[in-house]
């Protein structure tokens, strides 16, 4: 460490300006030259004396206690060997193709090696996992029977095993596009990230958007509601959230896998400042899957209004048929506001949109998805009124303009939130506990249904072709997971619960009561 700090003292003490012609930068130039003769002298040093061992003329271990192998091994050491390659098991599309079987070749069983060298390994999971003990609150006292499960079969499209580290499927009706085929995708990456790792455990999936089990129907501590996975929910239904499956990729709009999605927005991200970014609230989208899509649209800018909001319609017909050259998500962090507002229930753009490092304008929401419930208003985003978007919106984008810092920090937090906090491997933690928690509730032991089919990753992809294979093989997970998943929190104690939604309403009224301040001042001084 001392000689390390004297040569940063001298090469400062030595890069001087050249004007300073003294007998001190002289004495530096020799001083430089000295060195580099002393290193030039010791290399042809060691090569006499090697050659000299070599040649048996002198016993190194005579003078210095050091054998020639040792010595050889100081003046010629070899690069450090790489760490060892990880387990690999690409597609086998060839066994598939010929039998219709999975192979065998994929571990059903795998324990990370290299826990104790990986302090990350075990670290806690981000505080937004504790809602899957909400999610799963209403089996607690009872847990799931065989009754409770099979009442949700009339809602589900498909029926989801997990038996002896494998997975079986019974399909009851088509999806909407490819969401079915996705999830099952996304459920067969996660038992090869973790093989071996699972319960047995019994499921069934609706992949249509709103929910559809209501809390009303099931009050009192023995009600069982029939406990029914899908991709959203609300306050008034009990639906189990999970995540959607374009985190493997919506082929239909060519959005890539999450992995790769989140690599084009990091870079779409440094393309400009957020204070160069168009100072306006930016939305694109499809006004006519909802009404307040459409009611959205009247805060366009006109010659007669400015509501501060720049907003595209997203027609997805002729971008399929030009290549979706102007739907790249990376190409879309170019305001310095982006406006998030749900579609019938809950819109898969929400991550996109967060994930830009601009201030997300969250229009309302009454659905919640598996990850918003853990972000808070003036920390991750701003509060928008549902009621009176246009004012709303106006106000966010004036109150972020006069407070920048502010604003690009509430940009930051959200994005930071995304691209940290639900990076993928913490995609599939969440599923993993979420599965987990689930199976310790059952009260039945899972069976293979007639009709079940195997799954797995070649059952799925080979039968696939175009763009649909290829975001397969993007989000194919090719090797075990070298890391254990990070360890569940525990759940909400009531009155930490209480306080969390308190503070987050109490911030939400916050900007409300700015807004009607601002705006009585506007009217007022006119």
């Amino acid at each position: 460490m001392k000689i390390d700090q004297d040569e940063k003292k001298m090469n400062l003490f030595c890069l001087r300006p050249a004007y300073q012609r003294t007998a001190t930068t002289r004495w530096c130039s020799i001083t430089k030259s000295v060195t580099l003769t002393t290193a030039v002298l010791l290399f042809f040093f060691a090569l006499v004396v090697s050659f000299l061992a070599f040649a048996g003329w002198i016993d190194l271990a005579k003078y210095s206690g050091i054998s020639y192998e040792s010595a050889m091994k100081f003046f010629f050491r070899k690069p450090t060997s790489p760490p060892p390659s990880p387990l690999e098991f690409p597609l086998n599309c060839n066994e598939w193709n010929q039998n219709k079987k999975c192979p065998n070749n994929y571990p059903l069983k795998y324990e990370p090696t290299n826990n104790l060298n990986n302090p990350a390994s075990n670290a806690t999971c981000p505080d937004y996992f504790r809602w899957i003990h909400e999610d799963l609150r209403h089996w607690k006292g009872t847990g799931i029977t065989r009754k409770m499960l099979e009442g949700a079969r009339r809602h589900a499209h498909f029926r989801l095993v997990i038996l002896d580290g494998k997975v079986y499927v019974e399909k009851f009706k088509e999806t909407i596009e490819t969401r079915g085929l996705f999830t099952m995708w996304g459920i067969v990456q996660l038992l090869r990230f973790y093989p071996g790792r699972l319960p047995d455990l019994e499921l069934f999936f609706d992949c249509n958007d709103r929910p559809l089990i209501p809390a009303k129907d099931f009050r009192g501590p023995t009600a069982g509601p029939p406990p029914l996975f899908r991709y959203c929910s609300d306050w008034w239904n009990l639906d189990i959230v999970f995540p959607d499956w374009s985190f493997w990729g919506w082929a239909e709009t060519n959005i890539r896998p999450w992995r790769n999605v989140l690599k084009d927005i990091k870079e779409g991200n440094k393309r400009s400042k957020w204070s160069d970014r168009v100072p306006y609230a930016y939305w694109k989208g499809n006004p006519h899957v909802a009404p307040w899509r459409g009611d959205l649209m009247r805060c366009n800018v006109t010659e007669k209004d400015d509501w501060n909001a720049r907003l595209y319609v997203q027609d997805w017909i002729p971008e399929r048929k030009n290549g979706f050259k102007k739907s790249n998500l990376g190409d879309q962090c170019t305001h310095r506001y982006k406006i998030y507002i749900e579609g019938w229930a809950w819109s898969v753009s929400e991550k996109y949109i967060f994930a830009c490092d601009s201030p997300v304008l969250l229009m309302t929401p009454g659905f919640y998805d598996f990850f918003i419930r853990g972000m808070m208003p003036q920390r991750h985003y701003w509060p928008v009124k549902g009621n009176d978007k246009c004012r709303s919106l106006k106000f966010a984008v004036e109150y972020g303009n006069n407070h920048t810092k502010k604003a690009e920090a509430i940009g930051v937090a959200g994005s930071r939130f995304i691209h940290e906090d639900m990076k993928m491997e913490y995609v599939f933690d969440y599923i993993f506990h979420l599965l987990r928690e689930y199976s310790k509730l059952l009260k039945f032991r899972p069976k293979i249904p007639p009709n079940a089919v195997e799954l797995c990753a070649e059952a799925l992809a080979c039968p696939a072709n175009g763009i649909w294979r290829k975001f397969m093989e993007e989000s194919l997970e090719k090797s075990p997971s070298f890391t254990n998943p990070c360890t569940l929190p525990p759940p909400y104690h009531p009155q930490a619960l209480k306080a969390f939604n308190d503070e987050k309403f109490k911030l939400s009224q916050e900007v409300e009561k700015w807004e009607n301040e601002y705006w009585d001042k506007l009217t007022k001084s006119h």
